[in-house]
């Protein structure tokens, strides 16, 4: 089965049990096996500054569903744990499940892009990466430790 890794992001409510619900819901999909999960990190928003701090983390898992059909799943369990797409973009927001990585796909579809395209530009995404697989290479962008190198 394919190997993925998600980020995990909270910044409103009990951002920590949010996002420990996220992982058993994913767990219990008949199609979605959770193999590991980062240490949960205290960040600073990015983009759109004006909102509390955000808990982030990534998930390593296993998953016989295809991309678009695991945004699908994404995009549900958000919904279902309260996360609603008004304000601003990269506001404060319940939860957030983005795919970072799928095998070594590359894809760039509307709606879908992985790489996740932002992914080298953020510590709080590259350090949990690192931590879960320090030899970890993105596909077409090289191993996650340069590219964290490149941030610091």
């Amino acid at each position: 089965m394919p190997l993925v890794y998600l980020a995990l992001g909270a910044n409103l409510g009990d951002r920590d049990q949010t996002i420990r619900t996220a992982l058993a819901r994913l767990d219990a999909h008949e199609h979605i096996d959770v193999q590991r999960v980062s240490r949960l990190r205290e960040t600073d928003p990015v983009g759109y500054e004006d909102q509390p701090r955000f808990l982030n983390g990534v998930a390593r898992l296993q998953t016989s569903l295809e991309p678009r059909d695991l945004l699908t799943v994404l995009l549900d369990l958000e919904r279902d744990l309260g996360r609603t797409r008004h304000g601003p973009r990269f506001g404060p927001r319940t939860i957030d499940l983005d795919i970072l990585l799928y095998d070594s796909r590359e894809i760039d579809e509307p709606g879908l892009e992985i790489p996740h395209p932002r992914m080298a530009e953020r510590a709080f995404v590259l350090e949990p990466l690192a931590e879960l697989d320090p030899a970890l290479e993105v596909p077409g962008r090289g191993p996650v430790q340069a590219l964290l190198a490149a941030l610091q």
